[in-house]
């Protein structure tokens, strides 16, 4: 499966709409979205294809904020040996008017051999260039790199990394890696490709660990997020892990204890709840109706009951702390289902 892209443009299309991992020759190429990680990729991805096609392959850039009038229509003019083109346009969302005048000139009669690449991150700067080749004009095609704000879509990023190099992760590596460098795409994608360049065999979560330990520590919301989620091996996995590191209990309830309370908030208050009226923050409230998913009233409410009987069991009530924390995290990883 090709990795989504992370969100659709806007704006209808008349042209393919292609993933960045499936791009593929064109006369113009619309590369639109704020991702750069993904847009590089694609670029550089379609440069290789073209360059396969033909080594001679000439590669030209330009800068559509300082452009000069001409330029573009001189690069893609025949050369006297006839080499394939590539024109890598960035910046069109800042682009001078004479990048627009010559660009729009341009997809009226796209010069046999070159495929245009044009770089538009977001904005209406260009607005009538992105709906000329969005109506067909200059037969283009374009590519979505809209921002992976879900780890789904981050772990589909890493996924379509390993899979391009003909490796194979295992899904708790996977979860572990894309949790490492989850703020940061450029980060995971170097790290994705340190691992395919170093580690040999297939990556499992021992080499996860053996390359990125100091990221991909152990903690308390490391647990909850594996319970949470329904992944009971895991969590409890995780759990001797943090236990053994030197976690103490009693925050590991309290990490419990502030998901799980967050969750009981925004599923009380139903659809209409938002983030200002439930003193949370928007990301807070999307991620507890994710977590919610699967989860009933009586499920929360024997939870809650739980978590007080685990908070007392770590503080002294009973004789086996990680009994009652692992007897939580079972219950939690069935969503209060006894």
């Amino acid at each position: 499966m090709a990795a989504r892209s992370g969100g659709a443009t806007k704006a209808k299309s008349a042209i393919p709409q292609v993933a960045w991992n499936a791009v593929r020759p064109a006369p113009v190429v619309l590369v639109s979205g704020p991702e750069d990680v993904l847009a590089d990729r694609a670029i550089g991805m379609l440069r290789d294809a073209l360059r396969a096609e033909d080594p001679a392959l000439e590669v030209s850039d330009l800068d559509a904020a300082g452009y000069p009038r001409g330029e573009l229509l001189t690069l893609a003019s025949p050369s006297l040996f006839g080499e394939s083109r590539l024109i890598r346009v960035s910046g069109v969302e800042h682009a001078s008017d004479d990048f627009l005048l010559d660009a729009l000139a341009y997809l009226e009669m796209p010069a046999d051999g070159t495929t245009l690449v044009l770089r538009h991150r977001s904005g209406v700067r260009g607005k009538k260039l992105l709906d000329a080749i969005r109506a067909g004009t200059g037969g283009g095609i374009e590519v979505p790199c809209a921002e992976l704000k879900r780890d789904a879509d981050k772990q589909d990023f890493a996924q379509a990394e390993f899979r391009a190099a003909g490796r194979r992760i295992a899904p708790g590596a996977l979860r572990a890696l894309v949790a490492a460098f989850s703020d940061d795409l450029a980060e995971l994608s170097a790290a994705c490709r340190q691992l395919i360049a170093d580690a040999a065999g297939d990556i499992d979560e021992r080499t996860v660990a053996r390359y990125y330990g100091g990221r991909v520590e152990t903690t308390a919301f490391t647990v909850a997020d594996a319970a949470i989620a329904g992944r009971r091996g895991e969590a409890l996995v995780a759990l001797r892990h943090a236990l053994d590191s030197g976690a103490d209990p009693v925050p590991i309830v309290g990490a419990f204890a502030m998901k799980i309370r967050t969750m009981a908030k925004v599923h009380g208050a139903g659809r209409g709840g938002t983030a200002g009226s439930l003193g949370l923050a928007p990301w807070q409230v999307d991620r507890a109706r994710r977590d919610l998913a699967g989860w009933d009233d009586e499920g929360l409410a024997r939870v809650i009951e739980a978590l007080a009987a685990t908070d007392a069991a770590v503080k002294g009530a009973e004789r086996d702390p990680v009994f009652a924390l692992e007897r939580l995290v079972g219950l939690i990883a069935a969503r209060g289902r006894a």
